[in-house]
This record gives C-alpha cells, structure tokens and sequence, in this order.
C-alpha cells in the first residue's frame, strides 16, 4: 500500500518561535511536516506571548497548506497544549494549535491527544536517533526556552521526566540569540552564527560555569558585550559563544553521568543542531574513559516540530 493511502494522523506544535505541522502513519513514517518561524524584527530579541499567539494566527494557515498530507481527513490529531508535562506548565502560544485541535477534531469526530512540547522534542529525538530505550536515560533539552538535563521514563504514549540539572538564569539559545544579535544576526540566531564562527582565525576564550546541578550564561554573556567593545572580531565571537556553550554543557553532562542512572543520553533542542557542538560532546563523552551512548535528534527535528507530538498521538491512538 502506497503511504498516500494509509491512514495517517495530524500534529499541531504552536510554540514561541515556531509553527509547525506534521503528518505521519501508524506504522512510523513521516509523511511530510511543515514549519515557519515566528517574525521578529531585525534588532530585537524575541517576542511578547501577545505577539507570538498574533503572528501564529497570522501564518497558521499558511503553514497548513504547505504541509503535504494525503486526500484522505486524519484518523487522529496530538497536539501539544503547554511547554512541560506538568500541572502548573502554561504558555499562551500553545492555545493557538490546541484551539485549533480541538474544533477540527470535533468536526472530524476523530480523537484529540495533548501532550507537552517537551514530550514531543523527546519522541521526535527517539524517532530520528532510532534510540528505543528499554528503561529509564538521560535527556539532555536544549532550546531558547529550556536548558534542562532530564532523567525520562517512557510510559505508553507519555514520558515521565524528572529535572537533574538545568540553568539560574539564560538558557543555552537564548545566550546564542542574544550573542547573535550583538552581531548584527538576526533572530533566532543559531545557524548564522555556526557559519560566522567557521570564518574564525582567533581564540577568544569565554569562561563555563556549572556548579551543584546549575549552569549560568549571564556572565558569560558579559564577557561577549566587552570582548565587542573592545574590537574582538565577530567570526571570533562567534565560535568562542558556540565552545563555551560546548563547554557548559559538556560539564552537565560530565555531573549527571556521576549520578549513575544511564549511561544513554538523547540530545534535542535547536541547540542540539549545531554541528560544532554535537562533534566536541562526540569527540569528549564517547571516549572509552567516560562511555557514554549519545543518541542525536536529526538536525531537522533537533528544533520545533510537530513530528514528535505527531508519533505520540499515533502510539495513543494504537493503544
């Protein structure tokens, strides 16, 4: 049976900076996805929620019509409704694909499964490493909006994850954003300044912190404003902001592998895509001396997608 033929179900992702929409099979394939970022102007860094849910309503249908789907409606609908799978997890931008969610399933009479954004970044993450873990392993999410090294358990179509570590302050994008647009990048940031830091002839070191669980970019971030002010060159910059990211990282991991509960780490997030990163975690953690089985997301599905919630409301729909 050709894929346009099989049944297949719907994936809604609204989150701050993206709007995305995914169509795949029960069996686990992709039929296509489709995804646009969120407009923010030249100079600034980010969006107001308000502004966010406005330019999601603006592109939504835009975005639906680019995503190839087969004739036939969807058997069933995920969609992500809050950033964490917990209780008092909330953000505005979700409302958008829920509402939506939620009215199509109803017309279509097919089933609705919500899950968090987090949840989705993991099974996407899964589906792409071809990871398929049969307990419990480490999850290290990184993104503009979260910073978190994750200790996850599969439950069915959930996850349970328990937070190990994290940031006090900026999260790992939101310090490469914020660099970026120092730079004169616009936003988000994230691959113009992996190909500015390819042009770097320099070392300019940034100095890591992570102490008892906690990471911290602010400093870090300072040492960039006064690097700049004091004629570092931005190619330079650039590649110094992506190895002091590597570096903070590299110590969280370093920490939770001490924990001893895995010795499996699934690595997501938009940060996740940088090739620079993911080379040193590979060339650093999976040396004999430390062990360590890293399993990537794709870099396509390493940002926000709706893959993920996608594949989860297929496993709900078969279970």
């Amino acid at each position: 049976m050709k894929t346009q033929n099989k049944p297949w179900v719907l994936g809604i992702d609204t989150s701050n900076y993206t709007t995305s929409f995914a169509a795949v099979t029960l069996e686990g394939e992709i039929f296509s996805h489709s995804r646009k970022h969120l407009p923010v102007e030249l100079g600034q860094r980010g969006l107001r929620q308000s502004e966010a849910v406005f330019a999601h309503l603006k592109q939504f249908d835009q975005v639906l019509k680019a995503l190839k789907r087969p004739k036939s409606s969807p058997i069933a609908i995920g969609v992500s409704d809050r950033p964490r799978n917990l209780e008092d997890s909330y953000m505005p931008v979700f409302l958008v694909g829920l509402q939506y969610g939620v009215s199509l399933a109803q017309i279509l009479d097919v089933p609705l499964y919500q899950f968090s954004h987090q949840e989705g970044h993991i099974m996407a993450a899964l589906h792409t490493a071809n990871f398929q873990p049969k307990k419990p392993f480490l999850a290290l999410h990184l993104s503009g909006g979260t910073t978190e090294l994750l200790l996850v358990e599969q439950e069915n179509s959930r996850f349970k994850e328990i937070i190990l570590a994290d940031t006090q302050d900026i999260n790992a994008g939101q310090f490469i954003d914020r660099v970026g647009v120092l730079l004169g990048l616009n936003f988000p940031a994230g691959p113009q300044l992996e190909e500015l830091a390819k042009q770097s002839t320099q070392t300019i070191s940034i100095p890591s912190y992570f102490q008892e669980g906690k990471l911290s970019f602010s400093g870090a971030e300072t040492k960039v404003k006064n690097f700049l002010a004091s004629g570092a060159k931005k190619e330079d910059l650039a590649l110094a902001t992506q190895h002091c990211v590597f570096k903070s990282i590299e110590k969280m991991l370093l920490w939770g592998l001490k924990q001893d509960y895995s010795k499996d780490i699934l690595l997501m997030g938009g940060v996740m895509a940088n090739q620079y990163i993911r080379q040193m975690l590979v060339k650093r953690l999976t040396h004999r001396a430390i062990g360590a089985n890293l399993h990537f997301a794709s870099p396509e599905l390493s940002s926000d997608n709706a893959v993920g919630v996608a594949f989860l409301a297929a496993q709900a729909y078969l279970d």
